[in-house]
Parts: C-alpha cells; structure tokens; sequence
C-alpha cells in the first residue's frame, strides 16, 4: 500500500552547469510527480508513481532513481517503442529557471488508461497530479481516468498544475487544462504566476476567492511565490509564511515539488488530515513546507535533492 499515488511526467532534466564556453548539462532524474512522491518518502510516507518511461539508459536511470530514494516503481510502465522525456533547465544567476523539452513522440505522453491501476488506487490515501499529461490526448485520458477512481474510491486529490506554457498550443488550452484538473482537487498548491496566468485582471486574493468558486470540492488552497514564501486558505482564513532566505540557493527545480510533498506528508502526519487544521497547525504546516522547499534549493536537481524530516526540522529550530 502506498500513502500517496502520483500520475504525470517521468523524465530526465538536463540542468546546465557553469561553462566558459559552450553549455554543459547535468543529466538529474526528475518530473514533477516523482518529485512530489522522492519528497514524500524522504519525509517518513510511502509512495507509488503510475507513469512510463522508455526502455533506454534514462529510463533504466530513472527507475533506479526512484527505487533509490524508496519510491514504489511496480507500475513504472517502460516501453522499448519510445524514448524517455527529456527537458533542458537553464538557471540564471539567482538559481531560477526555464524549460525547453524534447517530448514529441515520448514515453510520457504514451500512458493509457490500461497503465492505470485501480488495485493501487483503492488502498492509497492521496492521489497527486499536475497538468503536463493533460497535453495529449492519450495520457489525458488516463490522468482523467485515474481523477475519476479516486474520487470514487474517496481518495483525497491533490493537484499542482505545474503550468508549462510551451507546452500548450496557446494560453486558453492551458487555461481550460488547468481548470479541468483543479475541478477535482481538495487540496491545490498553485504558483502565484499561475493565479495571475488564470485571473491576469484581478489581485491574487480575489483570484483565489474565484477559484475556490470553481472547484467543489477544494478544502485547502496554498499559493506559493518563490522566495517570498507562501500563503494559505483555509476556512475563509488567509495565513502566509516565508521562505528561509538563510539557505544557499543553487537550483531552484523542483522546489515546489518539494513544499507540495511536504504539505502532503504534514497532512499524513495528522489523523485527522485537512479536518484537523486549526490556526496553529496552518501556520506549522507552511513553516514546514517553506523549510523543505528551500533545502531543495541547496542542491542541483529534483529527485533525490528533496530534504529529510531530519533536516527539514533542523531549519525549523535553527530559525
């Protein structure tokens, strides 16, 4: 049984490193699922990916990866027909960065409704996706699929739309993409370039007012925003924390990953889960999960760059 079930993207980020001439990439196993899943394990849960990967170095990469840091591969589908998902991170000198993706014809977009397995569903606690297996028609439908079973089977849903706009053949695809995934959510962990990318004419509280419209049945909504932190919304309650400025940030991929794995093992920390917050556990929650995301930080890459509870809760007291 694994606490928490991921669907989406599993793939290779080729970081780039510093070079005189020219670029130099690092090949860091990554994909915003797996991330989310490395983050969980690391922080005492268990966790399962439902995605493919082909039958190539970087998948044979990945999926060593993944069983390295203890995330359950069963249902790691790997096909000898197409090749493993590739994206090219640059990073400015703040650590930031940018996506080009090598994705046409790739294992990630090939995961069928038949790679979706009900039998792990059913006895999970937590399924999490985004939004990138939604740009084609065949991993869309097994996202769907898999949305569907775990409302059925009453799991909580976790989304994070993880908005790659190059990706999408325009802004309004994207838009309506995201909106389709978030209806399904109890919990959203949302940029707040995403909030102004779906509500660009309004401030970022009136925007997450709407959202909370649209999305029947979201109990928990947290807007990130880099390195000034992250806020919550909870029960008509607005609570914000920020980021730890003191760590030395060398890569920010994956650092959303990393807070939205945390929130996810904070709740599966507690018995009685989101129901259980109150004023002070919302505000632990975010120190918890701010405090994950910028340890993230300090390292190159995703995967296995995602902090122990030890050290998470080591910042927490030296702060």
């Amino acid at each position: 049984m694994a606490d928490v079930v991921a669907l989406g993207e599993v793939l290779i980020d080729f970081t780039s490193l510093p070079s005189d001439g020219y670029p130099v990439f690092e090949a860091n196993p990554g994909g915003a699922p797996c991330n989310v899943l490395s983050a969980v394990c690391r922080l005492g849960h268990t966790g399962a990916i439902l995605g493919k990967v082909g039958m190539d170095s970087f998948g044979i990469l990945l999926k060593e990866t993944l069983d390295r840091v203890g995330v359950d591969t069963s249902w790691l589908a790997m096909t000898p027909d197409y090749f493993t998902t590739l994206a090219f991170v640059s990073l400015d000198k703040q650590g930031d960065r940018s996506f080009t993706f090598s994705r046409k014809h790739s294992a990630d977009i090939m995961l069928d409704v038949e790679d979706v397995s009900d039998a792990l569903l059913q006895q999970a606690r937590i399924f999490q996706c985004g939004t990138l297996s939604l740009t084609h028609e065949k991993s869309r439908r097994a996202t769907l699929y898999a949305l569907q079973k775990a409302r059925s089977y009453g799991l909580l849903i976790s989304v994070d739309p993880n908005l790659r706009e190059n990706l999408w053949p325009d802004a309004l695809a994207a838009r309506n993409a995201m909106f389709l995934v978030m209806e399904y959510a109890d919990i959203l962990k949302i940029s707040d370039y995403e909030v102004s990318f779906l509500y660009p004419d309004v401030d970022c509280e009136t925007a997450c007012t709407l959202i909370k419209q649209t999305c029947p049945f979201l109990k928990l909504l947290i807007v990130t925003k880099g390195r000034d932190g992250a806020s919550l919304f909870f029960q008509d309650t607005w609570y914000s924390s920020p980021s730890f400025l003191e760590v030395e940030t060398i890569d920010t991929t994956g650092a959303g990953d990393a807070f939205c794995g945390a929130v996810l093992a904070f709740l599966l920390d507690r018995k009685g889960g989101v129901e259980s917050l109150d004023e002070s556990s919302c505000r632990e929650l975010l120190l918890f999960a701010n405090a994950a995301a910028s340890l993230s930080t300090t390292r190159r890459g995703a995967i296995e760059a995602m902090p122990s509870r030890s050290e998470v809760l080591g910042l927490l007291s030296s702060h």
